[in-house]
């Protein structure tokens, strides 16, 4: 795991090299200090000169200024390598997610997708600026200070053989309590993210049911839950500190007790007054860089987690992938179904599409009708190979889908979803998904095609307006024309549209139709709908329930065949409203 992750180091490697090069200078010259400063007092003692103290005060005052030079130069180098370390991960991460397939999407959830690469990632960042820095510092300080103080303290050293091993057991105690509580938190981020990301997508649907209130009530249960895990696992790890300060304030005492008996009775030929000080110094420099272990240790325990969560990502394979020899050309528009039959995931008990068999001609026009969970669009989604199929298989221009190339196959069907998604930006540029290099003549073509094209020339910048974030400044229908649109400028083999005219009025759905049969014959198309009228000019009609083809037919052929279909078309007429 650490291998991967470190790998996003990346082109920050040299800061992040010389940044424990600058730390290993900074620890030396912080414990040579004391060693000076205890001379200086025995020097003092013994009586020497005015140009003696100002000569080891200069260097003192040099090896401080030099000390500063290099904290603050590892500070900036350990800051550009986290930061970098960080901007890669995040991007690695983001390019990984977009590899996925539904079946991954679904496996984590985008909520929790968003906490890995926000929250998750930020914990791993301040890791790592702690391991190239501190991690770093207070390990080489521990050590110079044990070695100094041994050497200039003698028996009062033995002091740090009670100490640390004291510090380092209720270190790993609060570690092995504190990890499976940060572990929880994690979780329930991920849940209270899904709970703010569904609330603030379905912001009309809570004020439209006066639900506030209701939302408010959920967030705050949420988020209490949160802050009490949160307040259990941070008060195990502030057992760290009480711990830290007995440590400190013991080895303090312990040193001056011992220490000034030494001084006294051996009258400095045992221990003198320089070496009590340099012993003082040391015990703090030891107990300080415990003390950022500690820390060190903590920071570490919560972000082992993170760690886990992002690499989990990294380590995903998408379910579907592309072929050794995939095929680089789409024949034609042409779709078979042999045999299909499809489930969500391998524990799932029941087939979403069983035994679906189904022939259809390039350039046919295709209608589908079902109820709500008959998996219309289920059915839709295998042929862009969004999900593979469980059983048999699917094909396009005589070639399974699984043997395409998926940038070729999915650039040769457009799908247009009912609740289809425009980008904060100008219209061209929302255009300009299905056709990076459109002109601007293409985009008018294809606009006239979706009856888009009058409202647009409407507003007061035409194709420059400004879209919002979501397309929240324009209407439903229109959204779905530019969707559609969109669509057609790809100049797909096979257009889906999957019940995306329901918001658009009856009259511009059939222009909508008459179009695409005059202008894009050549083009498969497939429409999705709940009404009758959208598909009762095409070519055959797929009756489908509970996830299997009932009928296959005509409008008038299916009226006389079709239990359902028939059911159907008597519901949305007025022959069938005044027999109710």
């Amino acid at each position: 795991m650490i291998k991967r992750l470190l790998r996003c180091v990346g082109e920050y490697k040299t800061p992040a090299i010389i940044t424990p090069l600058l730390i290993l200078g900074e620890s030396v010259i912080e414990c040579l200090m004391p060693f000076i400063i205890a001379n200086l007092i025995n020097d003092i003692k013994a009586g020497c000169g005015l140009d003696d103290i100002v000569k080891k005060g200069v260097i003192l005052f040099l090896l401080a200024c030099l000390s500063l030079a290099f904290g603050a130069a590892a500070g900036f180098t350990s800051a550009k390598a986290s930061a970098g370390f960080s901007k890669n991960l995040r991007r690695r991460v983001f390019e990984k997610t977009q590899e996925f397939s539904f079946e991954n999407i679904d496996k984590f959830s985008s909520a929790s997708l968003v906490t890995r690469m926000t929250t998750d990632i930020a914990n791993v960042q301040m890791s790592f600026m702690m391991i190239i820095r501190t991690a770093i510092r207070s390990p080489l300080m521990l050590i110079f200070s044990i070695i100094m103080s041994t050497i200039m303290g003698g028996p009062l050293a033995m002091t740090f053989v009670v100490v640390v091993p004291l510090l380092v057991f209720g270190l790993i105690m609060v570690g092995k309590k504190a990890l499976p509580a940060f572990r929880a938190v994690f979780k329930k981020y991920d849940k209270l993210n899904e709970s703010i990301e569904e609330n603030v997508a379905a912001m009309r649907t809570v004020k439209g049911f006066v639900r506030e209130q209701h939302e408010k009530v959920k967030f705050g249960k949420a988020s209490d839950d949160i802050c009490r895990d949160f307040t259990r696992a941070e008060r195990i790890v502030a057992c760290n500190e009480p711990l830290m300060q007995f440590c400190l304030y013991f080895n303090m005492v312990f040193v001056m007790l011992i220490g000034s008996y030494l001084v006294i009775t051996g009258r400095g030929e045992t221990v003198d007054v320089g070496q009590l000080s340099a012993m003082l110094t040391y015990g703090v420099q030891v107990l300080m860089s415990l003390m950022m272990l500690s820390m060190i240790y903590v920071i570490l325990t919560i972000s082992v987690e993170s760690m886990r969560r992002v690499d989990e990502v990294l380590c995903e394979e998408s379910a579907l992938k592309n072929p050794e020899n995939p095929v680089y050309e789409v024949k034609d528009g042409s779709i078979e179904f042999e045999n299909v039959s499809f489930k969500y995931s391998a524990a799932a008990e029941k087939f979403a599409l069983a035994d679906i068999d189904l022939s259809i001609k390039s350039g046919e026009t295709v209608g589908i009708i079902g109820g709500t969970g008959s998996s219309k669009s289920t059915l839709i989604q295998l042929i862009s190979r969004l999900y593979d199929t469980t059983v048999g298989s699917v094909k396009i221009g005589g070639i399974d889908v699984r043997d395409y190339d998926l940038v070729t196959l999915r650039d040769s069907v457009s799908v247009v979803l009912q609740k289809n998604v425009l980008f904060s930006g100008s219209i061209k540029d929302n255009l300009r998904w299905g056709n990076k290099n459109a002109t601007d003549e293409e985009m008018i073509e294809a606009c006239k095609l979706a009856q888009a094209h009058d409202f647009i020339t409407s507003f007061p910048d035409g194709y420059d307006t400004m879209i919002e974030q979501g397309g929240t400044n324009v209407s439903g229908g229109q959204k779905q024309r530019l969707c559609i649109a969109r669509a057609l400028l790809k100049k797909p083999k096979i257009l889906i549209l999957d019940d995306s005219t329901s918001a658009v009025d009856t009259k511009t759905d059939a222009m909508i139709r008459r179009d695409f049969a005059e202008y894009i014959p050549e083009t498969t198309k497939l429409i999705i709908a709940q009404r009758i009228s959208s598909v009762e000019e095409a070519d055959k009609i797929i009756v489908m329930d509970n996830g299997k083809i009932t009928a296959i037919g005509t409008h008038d052929e299916l009226l006389i065949s079709s239990d359902i279909y028939r059911e159907v078309y008597q519901q949305q007429t007025r022959g069938g409203q005044s027999n109710e």
